[in-house]
C-alpha cells in the first residue's frame, strides 16, 4: 500500500540540523504515527511521504516554508512583569502559554530587563532547514474512528 490520504503512516525519522547535530528521533523508541492529510506533521515531510510505501527509507530536506515557518517579527513581544502575576523568578528559556490573536500559543522568555520581559512565540525550528532520515515502518487504512478524530490513534 502506498502513503496517501487516510492513511495512518509509522514511520522512524531522525531530525537534524544544517550542521548535522540531532535534534529529534525515534530510532530508540516506537515509531512514529500519524494520519496522512491531517496536517499532524510539517507540510514538507507529509509532502515527501506521499507515495512511499513501507520499508522505504530515504532523506529529504525541509525548507522553513515547508516546515516550522519563517520567524515572525510579530511574535517577539516585551511584555510587563505583572503579565506573569504569581511567578516570582523569571529567566530566559522559561516556557509559557500565551494568548494570542488565534488561541494559545507557546512562548519562550528570551530576556528579563527589570520590569520588561522579553517573549518570543516562534517556534524554535522557525526559519530552520529541517534534515530528515526517514524509514517508511507501516501504512494502512484509517478506521472511521481515526478519520473522524484526524489523527492515528
Amino acid at each position: 500500500m502506498k502513503i496517501a490520504a487516510r492513511c495512518v503512516v509509522t514511520f522512524h525519522y531522525t531530525l537534524t540540523d544544517d550542521a548535522g547535530t540531532v535534534l529529534d528521533s525515534s530510532r530508540e523508541a516506537s515509531p512514529l504515527a500519524y494520519l496522512h492529510g491531517a496536517g499532524n506533521i510539517v507540510p514538507g515531510l507529509e509532502q515527501a511521504l506521499t507515495g512511499r510505501g513501507a520499508g522505504d527509507r530515504f532523506q529529504v530536506d525541509v525548507p522553513p516554508e515547508h516546515g516550522y515557518g519563517l520567524r515572525d517579527p510579530a511574535l517577539v513581544q516585551t511584555v510587563p512583569r505583572a503579565v506573569f502575576h504569581g511567578v516570582e523568578q523569571l529567566a530566559p528559556g522559561m516556557h509559557f502559554q500565551a494568548q494570542g490573536p488565534q488561541g494559545r500559543i507557546n512562548v519562550v522568555v528570551t530576556a528579563v530587563e527589570g520590569d520588561r520581559i522579553t517573549v518570543d512565540g516562534n517556534h524554535p525550528l522557525a526559519d530552520r532547514t529541517l534534515h530528515f532520515d526517514i524509514e517508511v515502518t507501516g501504512v494502512r487504512a484509517a478506521r472511521s474512528d481515526e478519520i473522524q478524530a484526524g489523527r492515528a490513534v
